[in-house]
């Protein structure tokens, strides 16, 4: 009886595979297949190539790719030029990141106040952003030309400028202040929109209470904008890293070394040296500063930012 009964129940029905689970995987996979197809192709394709000419000794010119293991990774060690260069790039990211900042953040202050004409002063503050760098860095050379425009109107005052770009301290300043220029507008509207969703209570209770505006600012305005602040220090410090344009237009890395930061070294090496597998390794560490950095900042963003504490 129970044998019959067994053998009469009916067999169980397999699970369809083009279930509604399925199809919603397969959407959402389409979804995000351009992103992840275009940050294999352009990101991790890449990055595993320079990897893999680091290891090689390639010249273009004599026609040779050959395997050399770690070969460049001791060269990079021994380069005796490259703590100036690794001196050269502190000195541009710590100026540029200090002065930007702390220049992005006066004018968007002033920027949020309600003033005749305030619209007009924040186009004019931020259009440097969308003219094109090399048209900006090539009038900003005639400037800072021995007898630019920036020496004349010091001669107006009595004053004998320097050769800005001639010399090793000017030098350095003067790239600094031009790619200042040049990007400050950006931070400017970011820091310029966190102000603008700071609650006006706070204010408000703060005035109540007869808190001057100083500690206004470092206990109400710096702590709300803190997000805005890790967002702009860590764009800042990257992208100053990754200068090029400035140096290779005004300097060319000179005088001497003074100017030659790693992006413009790395240049030299591979395209001017023709060391391309030199240059993948100078590649390789430019990209481990710039992840360390990044991860640092972000392991700070628990004692900075104020909405992780």
């Amino acid at each position: 009886m129970t044998v019959a009964a067994k053998s009469s129940s009916p067999p169980a029905r397999k699970r369809p595979f083009w279930t509604m689970e399925c199809r919603d995987s397969l959407a959402g996979y389409l979804f995000i297949a351009p992103q992840m197809i275009g940050i294999t192709v352009f990101v991790l394709i890449p990055l595993g190539l320079v990897f893999w000419y680091s290891l090689h000794e390639w010249n273009v010119l004599a026609q040779t790719f050959r395997f050399q293991g770690l070969g460049n990774y001791q060269t990079l060690l021994s380069d005796p030029g490259l703590p100036q260069v690794l001196g050269a790039t502190a000195i541009f990211s710590v100026g540029l990141v200090i002065f930007n900042m702390s220049l992005a953040l006066l004018l968007a202050v002033l920027l949020d106040q309600k003033l005749k004409g305030i619209t007009l002063y924040r186009t004019l503050f931020f259009s440097p952003v969308v003219v094109s760098l090399v048209a900006w860095t090539i009038v900003w050379g005639f400037l800072l030309q021995n007898n630019g425009g920036i020496n004349a109107l010091l001669a107006t005052f009595g004053i004998e400028g320097p050769n800005w770009l001639r010399h090793p301290t000017t030098a350095m300043i003067s790239v600094i202040v031009v790619q200042v220029f040049k990007n400050v507008g950006l931070n400017m509207v970011l820091f310029l929109a966190a102000l603008q969703g700071v609650p006006r209570e706070l204010y408000e209770a703060a005035r109540v209470d007869g808190t001057p505006a100083f500690k206004q600012f470092t206990r109400i305005t710096l702590p709300m904008i803190s997000p805005t602040v890790l967002l702009t220090s860590i764009i800042t410090i990257v992208g100053s890293l990754q200068v090029f344009a400035q140096i290779a237009v005004l300097t060319q890395g000179g005088p001497g070394m003074s100017t030659t930061v790693l992006v413009y070294y790395l240049y030299q090496q591979a395209f001017q040296f023709h060391k391309f597998g030199y240059g993948a390794t100078l590649s390789i560490l430019l990209f481990l500063v710039v992840a360390v950095l990044t991860f640092i900042q972000w392991q700070m963003r628990r004692k900075l930012v104020f909405y992780e504490n």
